[in-house]
């Protein structure tokens, strides 16, 4: 096999079949460069995230969310509907892929048969897969303009980890490690990142008080307003706006300490140390820089580059610890180049693990809360992150930051990102 088919099957196997980057040469542009081929972000926008059958979206079709953002993204930028070359969802746990739904969703937005669309599934990296997706398309050549977004309706799609299993070979996969290692449950993943990283509970109990305190703090301040899209929903007969997170809470450590292990009886991991089990969706809109410039609209942001890495499953949460250092020697940057992390946080335990494996500084790290206190909408939250980021990036001045997470059956995602003016 050829150097050259080596290097591509290595991308292949990552899910990112991207330009490959060699030394000096950056996978989709240097930081601060401006091409006419670069994937720009024109819009990222995000419904507000609700809890799962007790918050406001619990009565909510999960259509109706994703509706919602894709007519944010097209509004806010100002084109055409028939512009866009390709839409692409990401969904987890709702049955038949979400397809024709979100085809669905699509139409009631107001866009034409003619524009075409496709659901995709790589669990908590789905939304920033689907971003990636659009990037690919967009410099491959395929398509000018395309939007990349996620949804999640945890009320609507069953049991935590998407329902049922569907139908495998169990004597099979019990005779493989690997295979096996898969069906531990994500609560368990994370009391063996816990056990075999040191990660205290007291360590997690600090990061799910300072998730609750940062996000709470943004709200204060109106952080969120540029990236939220509100959504009206019937309540009783009545229009309500729905344009505000219901999870951020006021926490502390003497309230945590006080709540039981979950998953393990000795255990470290509680329900206030654990992602919210969420409903939301977003949207990010993309296009070619000679598009943008072709249609007369400004970026927000640019797409530099994303990166998916494999890990063991039954330590699956330390994927970003791997996916961002693949992802920062893809485009030739460093940690201290990065401005804003933003980790999802599946849970303090596997989150703490990798921010002190990176490094990461505290007051870089999710400034305005994370999936602890905002929630996890599984499909929604790359897509979601992205929007947080780029927005944040604005808002503060800061220039490049990083999206990750980490997903179930043992990967980990993570993508670059550069604010614009």
């Amino acid at each position: 096999m050829s150097t050259r088919v080596n290097k591509v099957v290595s991308h292949v196997q990552a899910g990112m079949l991207l330009p490959q980057a060699t030394a000096g040469a950056p996978m989709m542009g240097a930081i601060g460069s401006k091409n006419d081929d670069d994937v720009v972000v024109i819009s990222a926008l995000r419904t507000p995230i609700t809890r799962s059958k007790k918050g406001g979206f619990k009565d909510t079709m999960p259509d109706d969310l994703l509706k919602a953002t894709l007519e944010g993204v097209i509004k806010q930028s100002g084109i055409k509907h028939e512009v866009v070359g390709d839409v692409k969802v990401g969904n987890v746990q709702l049955d038949g892929a979400y397809a024709a739904p979100a085809r669905m969703a699509q139409f009631r937005a107001g866009f034409p048969a003619s524009v075409p669309l496709h659901t995709l599934n790589r669990q908590c990296s789905s939304g920033l897969q689907a971003i990636a997706d659009v990037a690919m398309g967009i410099k491959g050549g395929m398509i000018d303009v395309g939007i990349g977004a996620g949804v999640e309706s945890m009320t609507q799609g069953g049991s935590v980890g998407g329902g049922s299993m569907p139908p495998v070979n169990l004597n099979g996969l019990m005779a493989n490690k690997l295979a096996k290692d898969c069906l531990v449950p994500m609560g368990m993943t994370a009391e063996i990142v816990a056990e075999r990283w040191g990660v205290t509970r007291d360590m997690q109990d600090a990061m799910a008080v300072d998730s609750h305190t940062k996000a709470l703090a943004a709200q204060a301040n109106g952080n969120f307003k540029n990236e939220i899209v509100p959504v009206e929903i019937e309540v009783d007969g009545k229009t309500v706006v729905i344009d505000a997170d219901d999870g951020p809470r006021k926490t502390t450590r003497e309230g945590l300490a006080g709540l039981k292990t979950v998953f393990k009886k000795d255990g470290t991991v509680t329900a206030g140390t654990a992602s919210q089990v969420s409903d939301g969706a977003a949207a990010v809109l993309l296009m070619r820089r000679s598009k943008a410039v072709e249609l007369g609209v400004k970026p927000i942001g640019v797409f530099r580059g994303a990166k998916v890495v494999g890990v063991d499953p039954d330590v699956m949460g330390i994927g970003p610890a791997e996916a961002i250092p693949a992802v920062l020697d893809a485009t030739g940057l460093t940690m201290a180049d990065i401005d804003i992390f933003e980790i999802n946080e599946a849970f303090a335990a596997q989150a703490v693990m990798c921010v002190q494996k990176l490094g990461v500084p505290a007051e870089k790290l999710n400034p305005s809360g994370g999936a602890i206190a905002l929630g996890h909408p599984l499909g929604a939250t790359g897509a979601r992150q992205v929007a947080t980021l780029l927005h944040g990036l604005h808002r503060t001045g800061k220039k490049t930051g990083i999206v990750s997470m980490c997903i179930g059956t043992g990967m980990g995602m993570a993508a670059v990102f550069e604010a614009e003016n």
